[in-house]
């Protein structure tokens, strides 16, 4: 390389941990004020902020030459998305919301349309006028009162997700006084039209109290309803189907659960615990008629059951099984309406929609035909009623937004992404399936490529994964991928244990001291799509973000021979020393994720022999891409930082390593539509480069 990399300066700590001693030469860059850094990054120590913005244009001089391709990728991705695009409007009462954008616009516009058919649209909130001027945007919470009177909505001007909630009056235009600072992203309303509840963020950014606030009242007096005394809880906020109860849920990242409620009606009234927390039960909690519904893993119930009791009958003795557990069929979400109790089940790694009759426990399945495929239930504001909206894709087929008649058992297709630049499902194919990994369990991987590409073991691969917090990666459609695909990449996607896609002892498989088995099922997917001809060795990217972003960290260290590069988006790869810092936002909650290494020194040592940054080695690595967010309070910025840094210092060839920080958003990149396509294509454009693009 013609350019000289930065190189960041070692300032070497240690700290002793269960006996041994661990020296970090990069720890210097964390500022010291953090959390002034999340609010204020003009706050950032000069000499972190020097040795970011080296990265930076380091980064931008050797991506130069691709320049042009980035261009282009951005220009193919744009033209894939319909710019004057509108949701499907959802009816509540004599209104119908719905959001837009228009052509060229970056963020949306929120209306409402009165049912009469004359009726003129009303624009509620115009995010694209208000993110005029702003680095970073982002609007979340939008929530109108029942009455229709007032619009509550929340507000992230920096990327750390401190979101401000402001009111606007829908009659005269006018946004209030009540501008409620560092919330957690969204209010709830109490049925009276102008109570509000909500959730806001502590000093290390944890939603640790809910507030009840009354229109009209300075929000200094707002009255504190509850508050989480337990760091390693998060507490949140939001109503029941039928709108008759404000629920407060708090939660840890494991399997515990503890909800208060308050009735919407009397939104004066104080919260009233429904069950006391016992460890390892989780639940969440739904009305109907004169009954709680409850969706637990109580009683052992691993893949989740359904629950009833009494109104007056919140204990857990009082609670009986409605829909039964079965191992391997895992309840993911429910749904109430009325007639109706609805629920997404995940069975042998694929979703399910299940309707059932409130009046007599009929039972039936929407059926679909494609082997993979995912599904999403769109929540209406409408409780009496036999309509049902979900969401379908595959990787194939572009979302279609179906409402069904639960009734008639007829379904309406109400929207299908439109794909302005065309898009043919017949010139592409689909696939599951199975590797083998290192202790002999089956690895299910979805796959996805143009039917032109040879299958010789020539083609480039990229492979996708997660892993972590039980979250399954769907496998749904995103055009974007479609600019890899047509240039002759297989796309594949390894769904690893550390998810739920066969359920939560997939999960359970995945996490704690079973955490390697994650990085062993992601390597067990490439070698076997290496071994059905997809690709060969060497020629796989390994792409994965957050969590998943450590998944390919660890890979890296593990098995660099496999892989032609690394695409790491604000990775998680300084586990061991963020488990051991408990001042951060995200620490405590995820103890019981990864384990705590402070008190356990197995749990120390399995953490340490995992983690990317602690196993950075003198070896050859792939070409690598990390890319951070400056005010990204789920992975802070000096976790890629230092792990770049070491990077440098130790690997022994000469390929690229890239970090480019995000200095004006957090974790989820930039916040318009188009800028956070800019991402994307820079990510492409490095994959396409180190194939010769």
């Amino acid at each position: 390389m013609s350019s000289t990399s930065p190189i960041a300066t070692k300032h070497t700590t240690s700290v002793e941990r269960h006996g041994a001693v661990l020296p970090d030469d990069y720890a210097w860059l964390k500022a010291q004020n953090w959390q002034q850094v999340m609010r204020d990054p003009s706050v950032l120590d000069p000499d972190i902020r020097s040795y970011l913005e080296a990265e930076n244009a380091y980064t931008a001089e050797l991506l130069a030459p691709v320049e042009d391709l980035k261009q282009q990728l951005l220009e193919e991705m744009k033209a894939k998305i319909k710019q004057d695009d509108s949701t499907v409007p959802s009816q509540d009462g004599a209104y119908s919301y719905y959001q837009k954008f228009e052509t060229g616009g970056q963020h949306p516009i929120f209306c409402r349309r009165p049912e009469s058919s004359d009726a003129q649209e009303e624009l509620l909130l115009n995010a694209e006028s208000m993110a005029e001027g702003q680095s970073f945007f982002r609007i979340a919470g939008c929530a109108h009162s029942p009455d229709h009177h007032y619009l509550a909505y929340a507000v992230d001007l920096k990327g750390s997700e401190y979101y401000d909630v402001s009111v606007k009056d829908l009659e005269t235009g006018a946004i209030l006084n009540d501008r409620i600072p560092d919330t957690q992203g969204g209010a709830v309303w109490g049925n009276d039209g102008k109570t509000l509840y909500y959730a806001r963020l502590d000093n290390n950014h944890r939603p640790s109290r809910v507030f009840r606030h009354l229109l009209g009242d300075d929000v200094k007096n707002d009255e504190l309803l509850y508050e989480e005394t337990d760091p390693s809880f998060f507490v949140s906020i939001g109503k029941t189907e039928s709108r008759r109860f404000v629920v407060i849920k708090s939660s840890d990242h494991g399997l515990t659960a503890e909800i208060r409620t308050i009735d919407a009606n009397q939104p004066n009234s104080a919260p009233e615990l429904f069950a006391a927390r016992e460890a390892g039960v989780d639940y969440d909690v739904s009305d109907h008629a004169d009954r709680f519904l409850i969706l637990t893993n109580a009683d052992d119930a691993l893949d989740y059951k359904i629950m009833e009791t009494r109104l007056a009958g919140r204990e857990r003795t009082h609670w009986r099984d409605l829909v039964e557990h079965v191992p391997g069929r895992l309840i993911r979400t429910m749904d109430v309406t009325d007639k109706y109790l609805i629920w997404l089940e995940r069975s042998e790694g694929m979703p399910r929609l299940v309707v059932t009759q409130m009046s007599n426990g009929e039972r039936h399945e929407v059926a679909f035909d494609e082997e993979v495929y995912d599904l999403g239930l769109i929540p209406g504001f409408e409780y009496d009623t036999t309509n049902l909206r979900f969401a379908y894709s595959s990787l194939t087929t572009p979302q279609q937004i179906f409402d069904y008649d639960m009734d008639q058992r007829t379904r309406a297709l109400r929207k299908e992404q439109e794909i302005p630049s065309g898009h043919n499902a017949s010139m592409y194919v689909s696939r599951r399936l199975y590797a083998t990994s290192h202790d002999g369990v089956q690895v299910p991987i979805s796959l996805f490529h143009a039917k032109s590409t040879p299958i010789d073991g020539t083609a480039p691969l990229l492979l996708y994964g997660y892993g972590s917090y039980g979250h399954s990666v769907p496998a749904s459609f995103v055009a974007n991928r479609l600019s890899l695909i047509d240039r002759g990449f297989v796309y594949a996607i390894a769904h690893i244990r550390g998810g739920t896609d066969n359920g939560y002892q997939w999960y359970f498989d995945g996490k704690l001291g079973k955490k390697p088995n994650t990085f062993h099922d992601f390597i067990a997917a490439a070698e076997h799509l290496v071994d059905a001809d997809y690709t060969r060795g060497g020629q796989i990217v390994a792409h994965g973000g957050s969590a998943g972003g450590m998944l390919v960290g660890a890979v890296a260290n593990m098995r660099p021979d496999l892989f032609k590069a690394i695409l790491a988006e604000v990775p998680f790869v300084d586990v061991l020393n963020t488990m051991c810092d408990a001042e951060l936002p995200l620490t405590p909650p995820e103890w019981t994720e990864w384990g705590n290494p402070i008190l356990d020194k197995e749990a120390c040592e399995t953490i340490r022999s995992y983690c990317p940054y602690s196993n950075v080695s003198s070896q050859a690595y792939p070409h690598i891409l990390v890319t951070a967010g400056l005010t990204d309070p789920r992975v802070t910025y000096w976790e890629p930082a230092k792990w770049v840094a070491k990077l440098r210092a130790l690997k022994t060839d000469k390929n690229v390593l890239l970090l480019r920080t995000n200095m004006d958003a957090g974790h989820a990149g930039a916040s318009g539509r188009f800028d956070r396509l800019e991402e994307v294509a820079l990510v492409y454009a490095f994959a396409l480069m180190v194939f010769g693009a």
